[in-house]
């Protein structure tokens, strides 16, 4: 490990840092041997701190962050989300670290650096819209769940159409609500005087957000979509992974590969993301078994071969 690290551009680590130093592999040690090297550590809670010992992963920083808190139904409990979303915002916020810290070291000529990556705080960062608004120092209450509302602006929410579907409807600017209501026949004067101004439909949100439902729920989906799309109000369907791989916009793109996977078979995986013009990214194989590249690793850094009890 000590010969590669002197040769490579970035190790990315997430051992305890206790380990490190007992392996000889903090970063002091590894700066000492390879002082351009990117170092990047990943923990839960950051490498310094009262927690920084802790163990924890993806789901533990969407609740130690406050985005459970923030997620879920008014009257109902807090509720994480049903990917790893923790754990993805961790690995762009590693990558847009060892990004700034190559070019530092490339171009601005600088050494290498410690780049400290905690799974909470990529997760707290979604929050700076809310850390914001929040009225701390006038007494105000912690912000609080509010389902798929949000407490700035109406219609916005998810909903259910008349064959059983989900669509989710996000338009709150003035001109938009004014083309809301003719679509759905509620332009009268009295609506406009109503919902006509984000003040005044803020106070009467539930009413305005009932009277889109009711809408909505009288229609199919596909009438739905395509009445509001019309009128360049902001809607989408909610697909499930079935309805989004036979989006004619996801095969238009490219959205979604299949890999093969060798023994396990073709494996579907979502395109790389974003695009690049002149040098595109492109999913070669999925992920390795452990242990597949050991010969040609050892190979290419001039190391001996594996000993039996190491295979």
């Amino acid at each position: 490990m000590r010969r590669i690290t002197e040769q490579v551009d970035v190790v990315v680590e997430n051992h305890p840092q206790t380990v490190l130093r007992r392996w000889g592999a903090d970063w002091p040690s590894m700066h000492a041997r390879n002082p351009g090297l990117v170092m990047v550590s990943v923990s839960c809670y950051g490498a310094d701190g009262p927690y920084r010992d802790r163990f924890g992963n993806g789901s533990l920083a969407e609740g130690f962050a406050g985005l459970t808190h923030l997620t879920g139904e008014a009257d109902g409990p807090p509720t994480l989300p049903s990917v790893p979303l923790g754990d993805s915002l961790t690995a762009l916020s590693g990558v847009i670290g060892v990004l700034l810290a190559c070019r530092n070291r490339e171009v601005l000529g600088g050494q290498g650096q410690h780049v400290d990556v905690s799974m909470y705080e990529p997760v707290l960062a979604l929050l700076g819209p809310t850390v914001a608004g929040w009225d701390r120092d006038g007494g105000a209450p912690p912000p609080a769940r509010t389902g798929s509302r949000v407490p700035g602006g109406v219609p916005r929410n998810v909903y259910r159409t008349r064959d059983g579907h989900w669509i989710v409807v996000s338009g709150t600017t003035d001109r938009q609500v004014a083309r809301v209501l003719q679509v759905i026949g509620q332009e009268t004067p009295d609506n406009r005087a109503r919902y006509g101004t984000s003040s005044a439909r803020l106070a009467a949100a539930d009413e305005l957000d009932a009277i889109v439902a009711d809408w909505i729920a009288d229609r199919d989906r596909a009438d739905a979509v395509a009445a509001l799309v019309d009128a360049r109000i902001p809607v989408a369907p909610v697909n499930d992974l079935a309805g989004l791989a036979a989006d004619p916009h996801i095969a238009a793109r490219g959205n979604l590969h299949t890999v093969d996977a060798g023994p396990a078979g073709p494996v579907l995986m979502p395109a790389p993301a974003p695009r690049l013009a002149a040098t595109p990214g492109r999913i070669r194989a999925p992920g390795p078994a452990l242990g597949v590249h050991d010969g040609e690793l050892r190979a290419e850094f001039g190391l001996t071969p594996a000993r039996p009890q190491d295979a």
